[in-house]
């Protein structure tokens, strides 16, 4: 059944949530009960989904960084029995999965799930399914003559076990892998920031010696501190936890599609340009030629 609500009301209270307020903030702000609020508000999500799949094909990215942001559903990973552990990955500890493009800042996929190796496999495919490879003839080692492959994109993880294998199944000798393991000191300590002592690059598959230095995290690292700045069911210590996986599912495909469409991000402090903003991430990547505003979202989402 579609949403009662005009169609201004309806951008307002979407927009409310994409700028960082609650489901009850918005609620007060805008008038509309929290269960109208959450019925458009996982609507919306689906249809931005949709919305991404369609349009992020077709990608040609030189540089893909990988990281899982924690969040919980309906209780922490430490509160369910042992049943609900046994057959329950619908709630406890849940992961958002981002894959970002270096340079265009771009979010190609997504997943939100349990931190598996099943689920590594299953961004890792996706992504491919969304990147440009050349033809056979072209990036093969045909008659044994070019004595490599034609790679189409850099990745780059953490030291979880699964990626490793997920990388080889995606994309084989197409693309350079390497990780990054950070080193902590004091790392069990609760809410208290954990001193960083060293750190180890790691080439996996077509990373020379001296390319080492290229293996980086840092920027999606930066961007799960945006989703958790202006995703409140993301927000450490506080009520915002969701209590379904559908709608912490809607509310993220949502944020993440705001993000590439509508969001500016800034240009870095080593580029001489610190502080400007740039086109927005899918426009950077070529999949739209202008800026679209929330009400642009909104029409090409629910259309």
């Amino acid at each position: 059944m579609a949403n009662a609500l005009p169609k201004h009301r309806q951008v307002s209270v979407l927009h409310h949530l994409c700028e960082g307020n609650t489901l009850r903030s918005t609620s007060r702000l805008t008038g509309v009960h929290r269960t109208t609020i959450t019925n458009l508000m996982v609507r919306f999500g689906s249809h931005c989904k949709l919305l991404m799949d369609e349009k992020l094909r077709g990608l040609t990215l030189g540089h893909v960084q990988i990281d899982e942001t924690w969040t919980y559903v309906l209780k922490k990973q430490a509160r369910l029995t042992l049943e609900e552990r046994a057959e329950r990955s619908d709630i406890g500890d849940i992961y958002l999965w981002t894959c970002l493009d270096t340079e265009t800042k771009l979010i190609a996929t997504h997943l939100v799930g349990k931190r598996s190796a099943d689920n590594a496999r299953k961004l890792l495919m996706d992504l491919a399914g969304r990147l440009v490879f050349p033809s056979p003839h072209a990036a093969d080692d045909h008659a044994y003559e070019q004595g490599s492959y034609q790679q189409i994109a850099q990745i780059s993880t953490d030291a979880f076990p699964g990626y490793p294998e997920a990388v080889d199944l995606a994309f084989g000798p197409y693309a350079k892998y390497g990780q990054i393991i950070k080193n902590y000191r004091n790392a069990s300590m609760n809410y208290e920031p954990s001193e960083m002592i060293a750190t180890e690059l790691r080439g996996i598959a077509g990373i020379d010696p001296n390319e080492l230095w290229t293996i980086c995290t840092s920027h999606v690292e930066r961007h799960n501190l945006t989703i958790r700045t202006f995703m409140k069911w993301f927000t450490r210590l506080s009520l915002g936890f969701s209590k379904k996986l559908e709608n912490l599912q809607a509310a993220l495909s949502g944020f993440l599609a705001y993000y590439n469409f509508c969001w500016r991000p800034r240009y870095p402090d080593h580029s001489g340009q610190s502080g400007r903003l740039r086109p927005t991430p899918a426009m950077m990547a070529g999949v739209v030629s202008k800026r679209w505003h929330f009400e642009d979202l909104f029409d090409a989402a629910m259309s």
